[in-house]
């Protein structure tokens, strides 16, 4: 049976804004414990997170350990040319944010410093579901599939960015469409367990 995707999406964004403060914050730092010692993110030197807002799990406790590293962090800007799509700003806590179209904070940095998709080692990706295959179910506006697109062509050679769904894990679902403008994820982490899709060679476990 098809899962319509926008009744998901509805009941999946209702279930997490549910999720009492405690409870998000518990879950946050039981990733980030999960994650702090993954190969993939102890060699990515350029960490793309994102502003946790509508209930999504809060990568901010992955990104204090990814600061305290040394490693650079950064979150997404919204561009609308050549397309809606995203490029990714340098940000330290206490550094300058402005609300985009969405209301979310970006970084007030000048355009000629943000990063390019592709110059990323791994990028925290905010979801409403996800599937065993690592198909990734998003708020519907289409920004990060648009801007990671080229990770879709068979010519691209690049293992990176490494792209890592976060979420709770009653957001995992049994099978989602894939369509053919989707990416898919390299690995998803909850609070339960890390989900790993891409090809052996490409993510490990360690």
């Amino acid at each position: 049976m098809t899962i319509d995707p926008d009744q998901l999406r509805r009941r999946l964004r209702a279930r997490r804004r549910s999720l009492s403060s405690l409870e998000r914050r518990e879950a946050a730092l039981a990733v980030a414990r999960r994650l702090a010692d993954w190969r993939v993110f102890v060699e990515a030197a350029r960490v793309a997170g994102y502003w946790a807002c509508d209930g999504e799990l809060d990568p901010l406790p992955l990104l204090e350990h990814a600061w305290a590293a040394g490693k650079q962090v950064y979150l997404p800007v919204l561009v609308d040319a050549p397309h809606p799509s995203l490029r990714f700003a340098s940000y330290r806590p206490g550094l300058p944010l402005r609300r985009n179209r969405f209301r979310i904070p970006e970084p007030e940095a000048p355009a000629a410093e943000w990063l390019q998709p592709s110059q990323l080692d791994l990028v925290l990706t905010p979801l409403v579901a996800f599937d065993p295959t690592g198909t990734r179910l998003g708020m519907g506006g289409g920004f990060y599939d648009r801007s990671f697109a080229f990770l879709r062509d068979p010519a691209y050679r690049g293992q990176r960015p490494c792209l890592l769904g976060l979420g709770y894990a009653f957001q995992q679902t049994t099978e989602l469409v894939r369509q053919p403008w989707d990416v898919p994820l390299a690995a998803a982490a909850t609070e339960e367990a890390l989900h790993l899709f891409a090809k052996p060679n490409d993510v490990q476990e360690q």
